[in-house]
């Protein structure tokens, strides 16, 4: 078994081996808006739940290399205006997802770019995507920066105050995976179905 040790690695170098070991990562569709009122639109692959009393869930925005080191237009608008929202990708809207990772000039509006429908929240100001079948309205709770160097990232926390829910992916009121059909992030340019799946009983 090879030992990695992360001191004497780049960043870059490091960063491929953890994307190529958490697998699959769920993907936060972020919605947000600056100041002026522009959408943004970025997918976002350290992703997850952290809360559910209260709902809160967190997703990392890394610090760019190239060009330059420099915060995303995701973080930038939530720092500005404290809001915004988690829309979960599924399968039939990926290529529009993937459309909206390129890096474009703040101005430009990814909903316009990738095709894909703004629809008005009902608590926060930044809009939801249509074709998402769940979306999660937040408000900022907190910004922990764990590194400002290149490579490095900054976990933005928020609190859930209004979850949408497409009565088509509903069983009862749970959500059908089947119906969902999320995907996830592996490493590099490959992503991931959930439709292949097993159950467990959880130990007593």
């Amino acid at each position: 078994m090879q030992r990695f040790d992360p001191s004497g690695m780049s960043g870059a170098n490091v960063y491929k081996l953890m994307i190529g070991a958490i697998v699959p990562r769920p993907i936060a569709f972020v919605s947000s808006i600056d100041e002026h009122g522009v959408h943004n639109l970025a997918p976002f692959s350290y992703f997850t739940g952290c809360s559910s009393n209260p709902p809160v869930i967190c997703f990392c925005a890394t610090v760019r290399v190239d060009p330059l080191p420099e915060t995303k237009d995701t973080y930038r608008n939530i720092l500005a205006t404290k809001e915004f929202v988690v829309n979960i990708v599924s399968e039939e809207f990926a290529e529009q997802m993937n459309a909206c990772a390129a890096q474009v000039s703040p101005d430009i509006d990814e909903f316009t770019l990738s095709g894909l429908t703004p629809v008005a929240s009902e608590v926060v100001r930044p809009p939801r995507v249509a074709e998402s079948h769940v979306q999660m309205e937040c408000r900022l709770r907190q910004v922990v920066t764990v590194s400002e160097k290149p490579n490095g990232g900054y976990l933005i926390l928020g609190d859930v105050v209004l979850i949408h829910v497409n009565d088509a992916v509903l069983d009862g009121d749970k959500i059908d995976p089947g119906k969902l059909k999320a995907i996830g992030r592996m490493g590099g340019p490959t992503y991931v179905r959930t439709g292949d799946r097993f159950d467990l009983a959880r130990p007593k």
